[in-house]
């Protein structure tokens, strides 16, 4: 009997770096994060990492984003995200909501 290979199929943090090479994917992305009812607080560190991710393998990451990625990954670290969560609740209660679209150039 033959052995067959069968494809194996991309991972989904590869097919999800793929999608986030969008910018219109990547605002959606991060928004729904930012919206989440009871979120994680590591999932927006992570969220924004995937969006790096997708940058960088485009080649469209700078040296400026490189760095305050760097910086908001500490203050994420430390404190995973409470006080940007407690920002998005408190918008809430006031009655508006926190919007992330892409920048017109």
């Amino acid at each position: 009997m033959n052995k067959v290979k069968t494809p194996r199929s991309d991972s989904y943090q590869d097919y999800l770096i793929e999608s986030l090479k969008d910018p219109e994917d990547a605002a959606a992305y991060i928004e729904a994060i930012l919206e989440a009812e009871d979120p994680e607080l590591q999932l927006l560190s992570s969220a924004l990492q995937d969006a790096v991710d997708a940058r960088v393998k485009m080649n469209q990451m700078s040296s400026s984003v490189k760095h305050y990625h760097n910086r908001l990954n500490k203050l994420l670290t430390e404190s995973g995200g409470a006080e940007i969560y407690s920002l998005v609740e408190f918008l809430d209660l006031l009655g508006f909501r926190v919007a992330v679209t892409v920048k017109e150039c």
